[in-house]
């Protein structure tokens, strides 16, 4: 059974970067049979995807968020991580990690860790 647990800072300040990392356990990241990626919901809003890395370690990302936004892996760990820059209180959220069965479709999310950024 896959299990996906995102860990990282629930408050950084403003203009600094926030790096968060998924671990997986139950299926290698390098299985090609999936992809994952990096999902946020704002408070009262939707979610929004942010990118995602493939079993290849190839990398897309929300034209929106790609000037700010690095997905990378390692996968001796089995975990992908996100860092985000330039961060404002606009990217205070709920940062979820999932794995992508196809395109906008996925079958398992962490549990989401809140980031907020403030001063």
């Amino acid at each position: 059974q896959v299990q996906l647990q995102e860990s990282g800072p629930g408050l950084v300040k403003p203009s600094l970067t926030l790096s968060l990392t998924c671990t997986v356990s139950g299926v290698s990241i390098t299985s090609n049979l999936y992809a994952w990626s990096w999902i946020r919901q704002p408070p009262g809003k939707g979610l929004e995807w942010m990118g995602v890395i493939a079993y290849d370690g190839s990398t897309d990302y929300n034209p929106s968020l790609k000037s700010r936004t690095s997905i990378s892996r390692d996968t001796s760990k089995n975990q992908f991580s996100l860092q985000l820059s330039s961060l404002t209180p606009e990217d205070t959220a709920v940062y979820y990690c999932a794995r992508g069965v196809g395109v906008g479709a996925f079958d398992s999310w962490g549990q989401g860790t809140q980031v907020t950024v403030s001063s």
